[in-house]
């Protein structure tokens, strides 16, 4: 596959111009025209570039790419460095990073309700990046459990671990400041990959809990299916790489 066909298919089933976003999607480093294998993986770190020139990759599709807002703007040091390397070896990045929390079949929020088994996963119709769902098998703790087992972390459990977590809500990654909508929404459990410190006092005083899972770990199966969805509609040779992350 050419990589503009590459780029055109992403863009057509991601549709980023829904998105005002903190970087650009799409298409962030050209590298050459044509694409044969492609890794994807959740961040676009100097050791996913190292893992994809191991592999002769042509393409690295990312969650979380370069040129974020709030970055220097400088080609410097650790971006250097990146950048650097894929020019070397011809190696093109795409990113996609709110198209791909959002979409719903492929995002991050859907794939992580078919990870934890919650029911009827649906987008708030006033907040698209916020979902909710139905669990109802036994306590906010019960449920902890699972989603340790299911993501292979423990999630930090502030609020009533005795709660009976029947509504679901969660937004993956750093998505801490929809707790209080989530609350307001109904919900009994509230899931997202990091935490703040006023969410304590929030799940103390409400009891709703919030489970902190980790942004990595919510993360890294949108673009995991993305992958596998390329490899079935397109007939590509692309493989995931989940590199070790705590956070």
């Amino acid at each position: 596959m050419q990589l503009t066909e590459l780029l055109a298919v992403l863009d057509a089933k991601l549709e980023p111009a829904r998105f005002k976003d903190y970087a650009p999607n799409g298409l962030q480093v050209e590298g050459r025209s044509e694409v044969r294998k492609i890794v994807t993986g959740v961040t676009a770190s100097q050791a996913l570039i190292d893992a994809a020139i191991a592999v002769q990759a042509d393409a690295i599709v990312v969650h979380h790419g370069y040129f974020w807002k709030n970055e220097a703007a400088p080609i410097i040091g650790i971006k250097r460095q990146r950048i650097a390397s894929l020019l070397q070896h011809g190696i093109s990045l795409l990113a996609y990073h709110l198209p791909l929390d959002a979409h719903p079949e492929l995002g991050n929020n859907m794939q992580l309700a078919r990870q934890l088994d919650i029911a009827n996963p649906q987008p708030v119709a006033t907040e698209p990046l916020l979902w909710l769902g139905d669990w109802g098998q036994g306590s906010a703790a019960d449920f902890a459990a699972r989603l340790a087992c299911r993501l292979g972390r423990t999630p930090l459990l502030l609020g009533n671990a005795q709660r009976h977590a029947r509504r679901i809500a969660w937004c993956t990654g750093g998505a801490q400041g929809y707790f209080e909508q989530a609350i307001a929404l109904g919900a009994d459990v509230f899931i997202s990959g990091e935490v703040s410190e006023h969410n304590f006092h929030c799940a103390e005083e409400t009891g709703v809990v919030f489970l902190a899972a980790g942004h990595h770990v919510t993360e890294r199966y949108g673009v995991k299916v993305l992958g596998e969805w390329l490899a079935t509609e397109y007939a590509l040779d692309v493989q995931f790489i989940d590199l070790y992350n705590p956070v």
